[in-house]
Formats: C-alpha cells, sequence, structure tokens
C-alpha cells in the first residue's frame, strides 16, 4: 500500500470509531478484508488509528472537522506535512483538499491542544497540580514498550543480552529493578526465544514497579483479587516462587493467564468467588481495582473519550464495594495493596480515605503515586495493613 492508501484506510476506519465501535475490532475487520496488506501497511494503518485517536480534539481542530477525514488532515498538520500532497485522489488515496479545507486554522489552545475532556479538566488540574499540562502533553503520544525481567528465569543484563542477540534492543529502566524498555525491534518481542521461554513478559514499568512495593508475607495466602491478565500475579510469583491465587470478577479476562503461567514457570491457582470466600482469611490481598485507567490513556486512547460522568461514578462506588468486600477476608495482620493505574485522586487517596472512615483497625503503611512523567504509565498504590 502506498502512504496515501494507508492515510485513506485510517481514515475509513476512524470514521465508524466515531460512530461508537471500537477501535480494536475495527481493525481486525479491515485486516482480514485486505488481504493484498502486508505486515507493514497493518502496523502503519494501526499507528495512524491511534495516533489519531489519542489527539482527537486537536486533530479535528487542525483539520477542520472531527470526521476520519478530518483527524488525518489534522495529524499531517500537527506532524508538520502538507496534506495536499497526500489527498491527491490518485489511485487509493482520499480526495483533494476542498477549498475550505485548505485553509489552514490557527494552532488550537486551552484544553483541545492538550486533547483533554472538558467536564474532567477541573479533577484532573487538581490531582496532577502544575504537572497538568506536562502529563497531558505527554499522553498525546505514544507509550513506549516495556519489558519484565522473570526473575525466576534471569537477571536483567541477561535477558538484554539475550534479546540483542534476536534483534530486539533494549536498556534498563529505572523505574523498577525488572523493567527493559525496548528500543528498537518492537515489533520482533513475541517471536524471540526469550519471550516463547517466560525470561521476559511485556508490562509497563511503572505496573511492574508497584508490584515491586508489594509486601509479600513470609507464609499464608495471597490472592490477586482482579487479576485481569495476570501481570502482577506473575510478578509476584517470579518474586516469591510461591503460589498466588487469582480471581476476576470477569473470568474471560484471565483466559490466557494458563498460558502465560506456564510460560513463566509460576503457580497460579485460579478460585471464583465461592473459592475466595473459602479460602479466607488471606495475608495479602492485591487489588488493581478497575478504575478510569486515565493514567495508561497513551496504550489506551478510547477509555479518555468513553468515559463519562456517570461511567466515573460508576467506578468510583465499584471501588469502594471491593475494598468492602476485601476488609474483613484479610487476616489480623494482613494486608490489601489498593492499587489502580489512574491519576484521579477521587479514585486514589479519596477512597483510602473513605477506607479508614468506614473500617477501623487499619492503617496506611505506604501510599505512592507514579507520575507518567517518570517514564511509564501513571499508578497509585496504598499499603493498607490491618491491626494484629
Amino acid at each position: 500500500m502506498t502512504p496515501e492508501a494507508r492515510l485513506a484506510a485510517a481514515a475509513e476506519i476512524l470514521d465508524h470509531w466515531l460512530a461508537g465501535e471500537p477501535a480494536e475490532k475495527l481493525l481486525t475487520g479491515w485486516a482480514r478484508r485486505s488481504r493484498f496488506a502486508g505486515s507493514g501497511d497493518r502496523a502503519a494503518v494501526r499507528d495512524h488509528v491511534f495516533d489519531a485517536i489519542r489527539r482527537r480534539r486537536s486533530a479535528a481542530w487542525l483539520g477542520g472537522a472531527e470526521t476520519g477525514r478530518g483527524l488525518v488532515i489534522g495529524m499531517l498538520r500537527a506532524n508538520g506535512l502538507d496534506p495536499a500532497a497526500f489527498l491527491t485522489g490518485a489511485g487509493h488515496a482520499l480526495a483533494p483538499l476542498t477549498a475550505e479545507e485548505a485553509v489552514e486554522p490557527a494552532a488550537p489552545s486551552g484544553n483541545v491542544a492538550l486533547d483533554c475532556p472538558d467536564w474532567l479538566e477541573p479533577e484532573l488540574r487538581a490531582s496532577l497540580g502544575s504537572d497538568f499540562a506536562a502529563v497531558m502533553e505527554l499522553l498525546q503520544q505514544r507509550a513506549g514498550l516495556f519489558l519484565r525481567v522473570n526473575l525466576a528465569k534471569g537477571d536483567r543484563p541477561h535477558a538484554i543480552a539475550r534479546l540483542a542477540e534476536e534483534g530486539v534492543l533494549c536498556r534498563p529502566h529505572a523505574l523498577c529493578e525488572t523493567a527493559i524498555l525496548v528500543q528498537e525491534g518492537e515489533r520482533k518481542v513475541r517471536n524471540t526465544e526469550a519471550y516463547a521461554t517466560g525470561l521476559i513478559e511485556i508490562q509497563d514499568a511503572a505496573s511492574q514497579a508497584v508490584a515491586a512495593a508489594v509486601p509479600l508475607p513470609e507464609g499464608g495466602r495471597v490472592l490477586d483479587y482482579c487479576a485481569g491478565g495476570g501481570g502482577k500475579a506473575l510478578a509476584l510469583a517470579a518474586r516469591s516462587g510461591r503460589e498466588i491465587l487469582v480471581h476476576d470478577g470477569k473470568p474471560e479476562r484471565m483466559s490466557d493467564l494458563a498460558a502465560r503461567a506456564t510460560r513463566a514457570g509460576a503457580r497460579l491457582r485460579p478460585v471464583d468467588a465461592a473459592g475466595v470466600a473459602a479460602l479466607a482469611p488471606f495475608d495479602l490481598v492485591l487489588a488493581d481495582v478497575p478504575c478510569s485507567g486515565s493514567g495508561a490513556w497513551r496504550r489506551q486512547p478510547e477509555a479518555k473519550w468513553r468515559l463519562t460522568e456517570a461511567r466515573l461514578a460508576e467506578i468510583r462506588a465499584l471501588q469502594r464495594e471491593i475494598l468492602a468486600e476485601l476488609a474483613p477476608r484479610v487476616a489480623p495482620g494482613g494486608v490489601i495493596a489498593y492499587m489502580t493505574c489512574s491519576l484521579l485522586e477521587s479514585e486514589n487517596g479519596a477512597q483510602v480515605g473513605w477506607f479508614h472512615s468506614e473500617f477501623d483497625g487499619w492503617q496506611t503503611v505506604r501510599e505512592q503515586r507514579l507520575s507518567p512523567l517518570a517514564g511509564g504509565d501513571g499508578f497509585f498504590i496504598a499499603i493498607l495493613r490491618r491491626s494484629a
């Protein structure tokens, strides 16, 4: 495909996305219908689509319309390129610019320039303080690809050397002793022997850092209550070599966890709601609760635009329900490690404050906020210990 044809494909997909369809589903469907598209074409179209989603407001401003075509025009201008050179009407290219589209608008400002939803700006600004603009600008960019070294199978220098042999160049990252950042060969990672044998896993550096901050008890039961894909459970298993119980309110989220655990040499045991009740009390419960995902908007940019005030209220209520459910299931002296990948204080410190107002006999022994400015996603962790 030509660069012009790739942009046209992206514009078509973006039109359907703006109508409410998920981007991943649209990209998968397009790839299946477009057998002529090679792996490079698919990757380029994907990048165009997600770059435009990250900058939905500013690209629409620069392109003159919130349409797939408008977003493509806007992204070209944002990247310092002349849209007329790509919208030629030749072959599979988009039709040439209209006279109205050819007039480049003034640069956007305020929330439009930062691609920030207006309704959420006051809370984001209050939560981020002086870092508000810098964080929002960073969230307009693609996230780097981080890998976690499985300490049960090797150390960081060994993993970096193994990956280099297969054309994947990496460097250590300061957020966590297990974190490495891929600098070259991102699309080769899943085909490497290091990945196939479980020496490495794909996991954001900040996600690794909060998992590393969880205090593992010497004995007793450990439960990852909102396990999802299981990245943090795998990290805990690598640190301790012990069995980690895993649960999720939507078990389908753990569908590939058994295969990942086998590859990593980890002992993970799924338990349903009845199992959680039967096995309580626990000495450690990891609660990486559902949240707005605002700290990970670089990776999941659709979440920024799908979030509403009503949905955020539902999420905060669910977070409190989970904390209330877990509190009586922790043994004396045990810990809840409450986590979110949110930037919003209403999902973070405010929820910890609510927990203490509702449940006596608990102490916050650690609270940490990781900003995207540190290199990874935005994360929050609070270590809540029950009195002995």
